[in-house]
């Protein structure tokens, strides 16, 4: 479930018109057009058709074709004797083989299985990894818009007061330095204001490389609010937290299945040896041909062939290398894994922790921005009674801006730090809060 709180918007000035873009889309697209799950899916694919190739090793294959053969001068026959001859002979047929390594085949298949599991656990964590860093970039650009409203307010604030400044110079009721004073102030806000939205403006291109679209692209949120957001229960206990995490991410189901794989591999170079190796062939055809140039003589003509074999050393029974590879190979991937299970609870304890934080930071930047607001205003009462300090104006209209920046960026944390816990709980998020 989705819990909002009040938002916090403030004016913005008249901007040119983006392509609106809210975070139901957002999550949408990076699950469909990134490019990094593009690449996932095609590692998937290849790995399908690596299992395929695996099992074809299980099949038959078929040789359609012709043959000649021709023999001048001596030869030995069977019974010893060498005789000088000429003769010569055709085939027309096909041939049926087998050549199967059976124990290596059925470890390389079922190793091929794995494999395939594994990419698909890793296109799946992939899809999640893509749609947080897209709720994260589009988090940013609201931050950047609203960042842009709070620089126009303030312009336009300081902007006024230069201007009643001005006038009152122009009245011999205040000093001139006070009005350069007020002006000066005014155009480090236009200033800021044109940082804001190069800032935004940058934002909208990193979310559009996340989303996969054309980078001349300018996105702007939909809704220019950014209000504070809780996904799940960020209160609940640590340790049903990473028991969760454990549970469900994508990553350790991808880690056991690599780790399944190589265990496969492991026990095929053990005892895939101690399966025979299968040779069969058959030849179906017909024969032909006689001495010197005869070409008659054409009959049917059939062949077998049946073998087993055992292969005794290097990629053998006894191949020590081969074995100490594979196991080598397994005690890594699963020292991996437990490296990823500590990384998995590693994050979800900083995300949990990071949210909470966020959560008390936001209490204490929404009382700053009420006392902020409070100061400008008892500062502008004082003007009215005609002792207002410029220099004590100012600065409170400094504190306002700085509040106001100060409470929107810890809104935009506390939301992607919400997403985050989500992430390192490996669970994606759909839509937008509401």
């Amino acid at each position: 479930m989705l819990a909002c709180t009040s938002a916090a918007s403030f004016a913005q000035p008249k901007e040119p018109a983006g392509h609106p873009i809210d975070l139901a889309i957002v999550l949408r697209l990076a699950g469909a057009q990134n490019l990094d799950v593009e690449i996932a899916r095609e590692k998937l694919a290849e790995a399908k058709a690596g299992h395929e190739a695996a099992r074809a090793q299980f099949f038959p294959w078929i040789s359609p074709g012709l043959g000649y053969r021709r023999h001048d001068g001596n030869i030995q026959d069977v019974a010893g004797n060498v005789i000088d001859t000429s003769k010569q002979s055709y085939t027309v047929g096909g041939t049926i083989g087998v050549q199967l390594e059976l124990g290596d085949a059925i470890y390389k298949t079922l190793a091929a299985k794995q494999v395939f599991q594994a990419a698909g656990h890793a296109l799946e964590a992939q899809r999640q990894e893509s749609i947080f860093a897209a709720a994260q970039g589009y988090f940013d650009l609201l931050k950047a818009q609203a960042a842009v409203g709070v620089a126009g307010d303030a312009l336009k604030i300081s902007r006024d007061y230069a201007d009643q400044v001005a006038r009152a110079v122009e009245a011999g009721i205040a000093f001139k330095g006070d009005a350069l004073r007020a002006k000066v102030q005014a155009e480090r806000n236009q200033m800021a204001l044109q940082q804001a939205r190069e800032q935004r403006r940058v934002a909208s291109a990193r979310l559009a490389q996340v989303l996969h679209l054309p980078p001349a692209v300018e996105l702007i949120p939909a809704v220019a609010e950014l209000a504070p957001l809780t996904l799940g229960d960020p209160k609940a206990a640590l340790d049903s937290l990473v028991a969760q995490a454990l549970a469900a991410r994508p990553e350790l189901r991808q880690s056991d299945a690599l780790v399944a794989a190589a265990r496969k591999a492991k026990d095929g170079a053990v005892y895939g040896p101690l399966v025979p190796s299968l040779g069969a062939q058959a030849f179906l055809g017909g024969l032909g041909g006689g001495f010197n140039h005869s070409t008659g003589n054409f009959g049917d003509s059939e062949d077998y062939l049946f073998g087993l074999s055992w292969r005794i050393g290097p990629g053998g029974i006894g191949d020590g290398s081969r074995i100490r590879l594979n196991e080598a190979r397994l005690g890594g991937l699963r020292l991996a894994d437990l490296k990823l299970r500590d990384e998995i609870a590693r994050q979800v304890v900083e995300a949990r922790v990071r949210a909470q934080s966020l959560a008390e930071q936001l209490k204490t930047a929404r009382s700053a921005l009420a006392a902020a607001e409070e100061t400008l205003k008892l500062t502008r009462g004082r003007k009215e009674f005609a002792v207002g300090i410029v220099l004590e104006n100012i600065q409170s209209e400094q504190e306002l801006t700085r509040a106001r920046h100060d409470y929107l960026a810890l809104i935009a944390e506390h939301n992607k730090a919400h997403y985050a816990l989500e992430r390192a709980l490996g669970r994606t998020p759909g839509g937008a809060p509401h």
